[in-house]
């Protein structure tokens, strides 16, 4: 009795499933949404940008490629904050971790730099994240537009809020919350003017010095004596 041959195996493809090749092409298309917005919003204004012209920018045809993968205009802004400040947050929270495990105790410099160096990566060619934040700080009516989007409350800025706590039991609770969004709009804000002159070359001073420097003003301010007659100062004593 002759014997059969042996069964093949079967080929495999090469090929993407259908749905896994539509997530790679999508993903691509929104990273290339997220970076047109992301520059287009820098330069003209966040109100003032057609989501239209956004998705021509980044070469969509689809006249309502926009909507169709974020939705709408704040869907996008949150997911361009989204975006950078990952990146932004993965080097604070080592930064911070070195605060809270370290042998010496931190100072009040050492809180304002973890904020301040891991914002700092954004000053690179084609990044428009700083200019983007510092117009939208300034069309949402100040850093109080921030807080629902959550760009600043990430654990580790949470963490180095309560430190500041600690290293300023001097300074009432509702002032020190108020300079600490002020340090934290105020660096947003000078870092997006030093990528400017630096595009320039109209800075005055190299990059490094000058975020040292605005470390430490910033961390100055935050404990600056109290302006006499604050009733933030004298409710913050009634209820000691």
């Amino acid at each position: 009795m002759s014997q059969s041959a042996p069964e093949r195996a079967p080929r495999r493809s090469t090929r993407r499933p259908t749905g896994e090749r539509g997530n790679v092409r999508g993903e691509a298309t929104r990273q290339l949404i997220l970076v047109a917005a992301e520059r287009l919003f820098a330069e003209h204004g966040i109100s003032a940008v057609p989501l239209r012209d956004i998705g021509m920018e980044a070469g969509q045809r689809n006249h309502a490629a926009v909507q169709y993968h974020f939705g709408d205009r704040d869907a996008l802004v949150k997911a361009i904050m989204e975006f950078r400040g990952a990146e932004s947050e993965d080097d604070r929270a080592e930064l911070v971790a070195g605060l809270m495990v370290g042998g010496e105790v931190p100072t009040i410099a050492d809180v304002v730099g973890a904020f301040v160096r891991p914002l700092a990566i954004h000053i690179q060619p084609d990044n428009h994240y700083l200019a983007f934040l510092s117009l939208y700080i300034t069309e949402e009516g100040g850093y109080e537009g921030l807080r629902p989007q959550g760009v600043h409350t990430g654990a580790s800025v949470i963490t180095l809020r309560a430190l500041l706590a600690r290293l300023a039991p001097d300074i009432p609770e509702l002032i020190l919350d108020e300079r600490w969004w002020v340090t934290l709009t105020s660096a947003v804000h000078a870092l997006a003017r030093y990528q400017a002159a630096q595009q320039k070359r109209a800075q005055p001073a190299k990059m490094g010095i000058l975020i040292d420097d605005l470390v430490v003003f910033l961390a100055a301010g935050l404990v600056a004596p109290i302006v006499e007659g604050d009733p933030r100062a004298v409710a913050a004593s009634a209820g000691a």
